[in-house]
Order: structure tokens, then sequence, then C-alpha cells
């Protein structure tokens, strides 16, 4: 029998959520990781909404007002109606706080209408960010990686 704990193990345990350690780093599941411990912090996340259609712009504009409204600390990027940089079609991009991340990101997941949407962290390395780090809400979209610094 192996002395490593179950994937079941430590759901219902008190010290299986985040708890505070020395210098604010946050210790994960009794464990000791932390930020420091497992490659860097994450300054802030972004957003990115996409859309194809007249109607899916429509759409988002609906929702960029909802999250204007619910999340106002939440930036509200520009309009990108064509493709840029990594991004493969229209979109804009919602920067906001780490903070934010467990009220918005459960948002987004229900009330993207249908549309894709790129969540990723601000760590500092653009590439791994926007694929590795990336969490994707509707369908992947392939991003143009190569024109990101690593």
């Amino acid at each position: 029998m192996s002395d490593r704990p179950s994937d079941s193990e430590g759901v219902d345990r008190p010290d299986a959520v985040p708890s505070a350690t020395p210098g604010g780093i946050k210790s994960v599941g009794g464990t000791g990781a932390s930020p420091a411990t497992t490659g860097g912090g994450i300054e802030g996340w972004h957003a990115h909404l996409y859309y194809a259609t007249p109607e899916e712009r429509a759409v988002a504009a609906e929702i960029r007002e909802a999250i204007a409204a619910l999340f106002p600390a939440a930036m509200l990027g520009r309009w990108r109606d064509q493709p840029v940089g990594p991004h493969p079609m229209a979109m804009y991009q919602v920067p906001f706080t780490p903070e934010l991340l467990p009220a918005l990101l459960p948002w987004l997941a229900l009330n993207r209408r249908g549309l894709t949407v790129l969540v990723h962290p601000e760590t500092g390395r653009q590439r791994a960010d926007h694929s590795a780090h990336a969490l994707w809400l509707g369908a992947v979209l392939p991003l143009k990686l190569d024109s990101l610094p690593e």
C-alpha cells in the first residue's frame, strides 16, 4: 500500500483548503505547495470573449454590459473586430485581478451564451499563459502562439 493519499482523500479535510503561511504565500492542501514552489505567482487574469458574426458581436456586447454592471473592478478592453496578436478571430478582453476570479469565472461559464471564452493568468510568461495555463469555455481556438514571447 502506498503512503500517497488517494485522489478522493482530502476532499472533506480542513487542511485541504488554502491556508496562509508566513509572508502571505498560500499553501494548498497542507502540502506546502505555494506560488513560490510551483512556478511563480499570478499577477492578474484576462478573459477574451470571441465573436464571428454581427449577431455574436451583439451577444458579446450584452455580456460586456453585464460584466461592467456586476464586476465594476474588471476592466473592459477595446473591441478588436479583426484578429490581433495570437487571437484568430474578433474579440475583446477583460483584464481582472486575482480576487475577482472566484466570482467572474463561474459567471462567465454560465453566461457566455454560446461564445467561446479564453481565460488565462498573467504570470509574465505570455506563451505559457495562452497555452499551458489557459482555461477554455466553449471551443478551443487555434491561437498563433509563435506571435508571443516565450
